[in-house]
């Protein structure tokens, strides 16, 4: 690394610009030379689109995918090479699971065609899932061969090392909050009545049972804005009808993330009430970051990561509990004090750890001392 300048093959399947903002931020760094590998297209339940070709301060190459690109375990890069030959990378960061064919595809080409480039995966994994015997040999390999794995919540890190991991394992989440979208603006709260919302997928370890019924407990006049779509959402309806819900529920498609804030700017708080599986249980939460960075309240349940990404900024309540959820509306209905007191909080937490600029700013270090270990 004679010229000082630390080249960085990045492998990332970014589905939205907003989630570039990172790489941007990174490559504004003069000791940093950024590639970044992607799928050449992303699918999933809504839809397929062509991803962004251009990344300002990144040379992209788009590879297609051997299988779906939101298949976070068994999908694999149509390459064998990943073009270390040509860009002779000092770090490989491949923000794939340690379990995964990709993960596994990167360490045995890394292996035999960059032996000396620094090896690091990522994980959001904080349940040691049952893994079949041909998982655990692909994941026991990838994690033999990093040189370094990020976490994106403190959970990971514990099972990492209860999996045998003994490298380096840090906590820094993958993608943060882009500020220049997710930002406070003047907001619309001229409705009547208490307006709670909840994004994301609808599926049962999301808990939305548990939020229909607290909704249903509060003696207020309560709107319920469901944002999303899943194959949870038949039951959901049932279960709205059945808790005597109708008219106080509105179902929203899932929104593209430069519409979200326009969304959040007109609700009261936003709920994360995710339960806790044998296999899952909540990674990150991404939906309250960015609500705390629009000046909306938030509430979630104390399910994985949710009290370690909220803190003090939200209201925590156990997870699957009803009548605690309801509480927790209760006091939010009455307290414009504590609401203004919640907004204050969360955009100041949102801001200072979870922006894409902080996340940047925290891997770039992370490179930095990488580099140093055993130069």
């Amino acid at each position: 690394m004679s010229s000082g300048v630390i080249r960085v093959l990045h492998v990332a399947r970014y589905r939205a610009p907003a989630m570039e903002r990172k790489l941007e931020q990174m490559a504004t760094h003069p000791d940093l030379a950024l590639w970044l590998i992607r799928p050449a297209f992303w699918q999933d339940e809504y839809g397929k689109v062509a991803v962004n070709p251009v990344v300002p301060g990144c040379r992209v190459l788009r590879i297609p995918m051997i299988g779906s690109p939101n298949d976070p375990h068994r999908a694999l890069y149509r390459t064998l090479t990943f073009g270390l030959l040509a860009i002779r990378p000092h770090i490989i960061h491949a923000e794939e699971e340690p379990d995964s064919l990709a993960a596994l595809q990167l360490a045995l080409a890394r292996r035999l065609l960059a032996p000396r480039a620094k090896l690091v995966l990522h994980t959001w994994q904080n349940v040691d899932r049952p893994k079949r015997w041909y998982v655990r040999l692909a994941t026991q390999i990838s994690l033999r061969q990093a040189d370094a794995i990020l976490c994106a919540n403190r959970e990971a890190v514990q099972v990492l090392q209860a999996m045998g991991y003994r490298g380096l394992a840090e906590v820094i989440p993958p993608i943060g909050v882009d500020t220049r979208i997710f930002r406070p603006v003047e907001r619309d709260l001229s409705h009547s009545g208490f307006r709670v919302a909840y994004a994301g997928r609808f599926v049962p370890e999301k808990g939305l049972e548990t939020l229909l019924e607290a909704v249903s407990r509060v003696d207020s006049e309560v709107e319920l804005w469901l944002i999303g779509d899943g194959p949870h959402r038949p039951a959901l309806e049932r279960r709205s009808q059945e808790l005597g819900l109708e008219g106080r529920v509105r179902w929203i498609p899932p929104q593209p993330a430069e519409r979200m804030p326009e969304v959040l700017m007109q609700v009261d708080v936003v709920v994360l009430p995710s339960r806790t599986t044998r296999v899952w249980k909540e990674q990150f939460g991404r939906v309250v970051v960015e609500a705390m960075a629009c000046k909306v309240p938030v509430v979630g349940s104390d399910s994985g990561a949710i009290p370690e990404v909220i803190e003090d900024a939200g209201l925590i309540f156990p997870e699957g509990d009803a009548e605690a959820l309801a509480t927790c509306l209760q006091r939010l209905i009455h307290s414009p004090e504590l609401r203004e007191q919640l907004t204050e909080a969360g955009h100041k937490r949102a801001t200072a750890l979870y922006a894409q600029e902080r996340v940047a700013e925290q891997t770039v270090g992370f490179y930095r001392r990488l580099e140093r270990v055993d130069n």
